[in-house]
C-alpha cells in the first residue's frame, strides 16, 4: 500500500521551498515600509515581488516534486503488463509511477547512481539504498530490480523489455549523451513496444518560477527531440505537455 509519507525522493528544498526566501523578507519589509511610509515606487515593487513568490510557492506546493506523480499518459503500456525499464530511474520516482499504474507489470530500474546523483539528490546514504527504501515505501519492491548501468551503454541484450521510461534523466547527459542514450534504448526494446520519454520542458511555467534554474536539455525544444528520436529508429506516437515537463511517447517499429 503507498505510504507517501515514506516516501523521500531526495530533490532539493528550493524546488518545494525557495519561494519563502524571498517571499517572507517580502513581506517584512512591506510591513516596515508601511510603518515608516516609503515612496509609493518602492512599496509596488516589494509588492509585486511578494506577490510573484507568493503565487510560485503555491503552484510549487500544488505540483508536489516530493510526491508520486500520475502516468502522463495512459498510452504507455497499454496491455498493463510486461518488463520495463526505468533509465536513469534516480530514487524512483518514476519507477513508483509506472509500478502504480501497471500493477501487473515488473521494472528494472536502473541509473549510473555517480557523482551526478549526489549533485541532483544529495548524499545521505548509499544510492541504491535510497532507491530501495522508496520502493519499498511505495509497496512496489517486489515487483522491482536496481541495476547500476550507464544509459549510453545499456548492459542488456537487444529486444530485453516490453517498455522503457525515462524521466528527466535523458536531458543531464548533453547531445550526444542523449543520443547515445536513445540508440541504446531502442537497441533493448523489444519491436512494437514503447518508450515513454519525459524532459524538463523550458515553458511558462518554468520560466515563471524558476526563471533559468531548470532549462536542462527542454532548451533544446521538441523539435530536436523528436528529430533525434527518429534518427535512433523510433516513431513519435504521441507528444504532450504538463506544467514544466515536455512528453513523447516512442515506439520502436
Amino acid at each position: 500500500m503507498l505510504t507517501t509519507t515514506s516516501i523521500d525522493f531526495g530533490y532539493p528544498w528550493w524546488l518545494s521551498n525557495g519561494h519563502l526566501i524571498v517571499l517572507l523578507p517580502s513581506l517584512a519589509a512591506l510591513a516596515a515600509g508601511r510603518f515608516r511610509k516609503w515612496p509609493l515606487w518602492a512599496m509596488a515593487t516589494l509588492g509585486v515581488v511578494a506577490l510573484w513568490a507568493g503565487a510560485a510557492f503555491f503552484v510549487v506546493r500544488s505540483l508536489d516534486v516530493n510526491g508520486p506523480p500520475k502516468l502522463l499518459t495512459q498510452n504507455f503500456l497499454r496491455s498493463g503488463a510486461g518488463k520495463v525499464l526505468d533509465i536513469g530511474a534516480g530514487t524512483g520516482r518514476s519507477s513508483i509511477m509506472v509500478l502504480a499504474a501497471r500493477p501487473q507489470a515488473t521494472l528494472v530500474a536502473s541509473d549510473l547512481f555517480a557523482d551526478s546523483f549526489k549533485s541532483h539528490f544529495g548524499d545521505q546514504g548509499s544510492p541504491q539504498e535510497r532507491l530501495l527504501q522508496n520502493l519499498k515505501a511505495a509497496g512496489v519492491d517486489q515487483r522491482a530490480t536496481i541495476q547500476t548501468a550507464d544509459m549510453r551503454k545499456l548492459p542488456f541484450e537487444p529486444a530485453s523489455f516490453d517498455a522503457i521510461i525515462s524521466a528527466y534523466a535523458l536531458d543531464h547527459v548533453g547531445r550526444e549523451g542523449a543520443k547515445q542514450a536513445l540508440a541504446e534504448a531502442n537497441r533493448v526494446l523489444k519491436p512494437g513496444c514503447d518508450f515513454l520519454l519525459i524532459l524538463v520542458e523550458n515553458d511558462r511555467w518554468t520560466k515563471f518560477l524558476f526563471g533559468p534554474l531548470l532549462s536542462h536539455g527542454g532548451t533544446r525544444g521538441a523539435n530536436w527531440w523528436r528529430a533525434t528520436a527518429t534518427e535512433a529508429g523510433f516513431q513519435t506516437i504521441e507528444e504532450g505537455t504538463a506544467p514544466a515537463s515536455l512528453y513523447f511517447l516512442l515506439r520502436r517499429p
